[in-house]
């Protein structure tokens, strides 16, 4: 039997402080980094997605970033693709893959088999749905799926439609929870044997800390940066527009809301965001968890680069 590659993954919630930590963990590892981010894969879209910079790309190479025009769509059997590429290219130089991020469903249609292509789809059906979600709205649709399948839910944004919309047409086509499908699926065979490192801290400290990133997001352009966008033909209704401080901006500029109520509307909607990120990660039972609020961060990384050498130095041993 062929052994899994064994690769190092880096979740926590939004804000939480993933992206600084990892570098410190590439570094000492010999790790590149494989974003584990839907909205990290639009190109153009920088400040709102808070990628690395390029000078820190350029020092820790990452992949998976800028990976398609905001007008593409991007599934995930696309991530499941270019991730598994990915790793095959790191373990050929002899380089450890570490996916940092924090969009759970890419994980586990990597680690899981979490992918909808061959299960069965009605066009009839979704294009009903899409009706009815042009009529009454996306968050009806939405909530009902929050109480047909709250797993599921917690795992979208509300503005994702797109998404909803599958997860909605699996229910009525298979009278089954979309997330109890995708749980059998988890199952079969992956071709990975992932170590996951979580990191948390006290919700009033993520809620300072989003608060802090958002405004200093505004401060470093971001809304120039939706401008852009925006005048290049990137509608606001493609899905990469559709997520939080994207769809808030476009209103301001649109003038329907003031610069103000944009940076508040983006931090209620970001908090809202870590919110259903927690949700699942409360279940997700995987992970080793560490609240950075109470532990000293050099001791912290050198206890994480222990285990994580253990995790890689058994695959390499056996």
């Amino acid at each position: 039997m062929e052994e899994k590659a064994r690769v190092l993954c880096l979740i926590g919630p939004t804000a939480v402080g993933k992206t600084s930590f990892s570098l410190a963990l590439a570094r000492s590892l010999g790790a590149e980094v494989i974003s584990v981010d839907s909205r990290q894969v639009y190109r153009y879209m920088d400040i709102g997605t808070d990628k690395a910079d390029k000078a820190t790309r350029r020092a820790i190479i990452h992949h998976l970033i800028d990976v398609v025009d905001p007008d593409e769509i991007f599934t995930a059997a696309d991530f499941r693709r270019l991730a598994e590429e990915a790793v095959r290219r790191l373990r050929r130089r002899g380089r450890t893959p570490l996916f940092v991020g924090g969009t759970m469903f890419y994980y586990r249609a990597l680690f899981g088999s979490l992918l909808s292509d061959d299960l069965p789809s009605d066009e009839a059906l979704r294009t009903r749905l899409e009706e009815e979600a042009r009529l009454k709205g996306k968050k009806s649709l939405y909530d009902r799926l929050t109480l047909a399948d709250p797993q599921r839910a917690a795992e979208l944004h509300p503005n994702d439609l797109r998404r909803v919309l599958r997860a909605l047409e699996l229910l009525e086509l298979t009278g089954r929870a979309p997330s109890t499908l995708f749980r059998e699926r988890s199952r079969l065979k992956s071709p990975f044997d992932p170590l996951y490192i979580g990191l948390t801290c006290p919700r009033e400290e993520l809620v300072r800390r989003i608060d802090l990133r958002v405004r200093e997001q505004f401060r470093a352009g971001y809304v120039d940066e939706v401008r852009w966008l925006l005048e290049r033909g990137f509608d606001e209704r493609f899905p990469s527009m559709q997520g939080f401080g994207y769809r808030e901006i476009a209103a301001h500029l649109r003038g329907t809301i003031s610069l103000d109520e944009a940076i508040e509307g983006d931090i209620r909607s970001t908090k809202a965001f870590a919110r259903r990120q927690m949700t699942w990660f409360r279940k997700f039972e995987p992970a080793l968890w560490y609240d950075r609020s109470r532990v000293d961060q050099e001791r912290l990384l050198e206890e994480v680069i222990g285990i994580c050498r253990r995790h890689l130095d058994v695959g390499s041993s056996s």
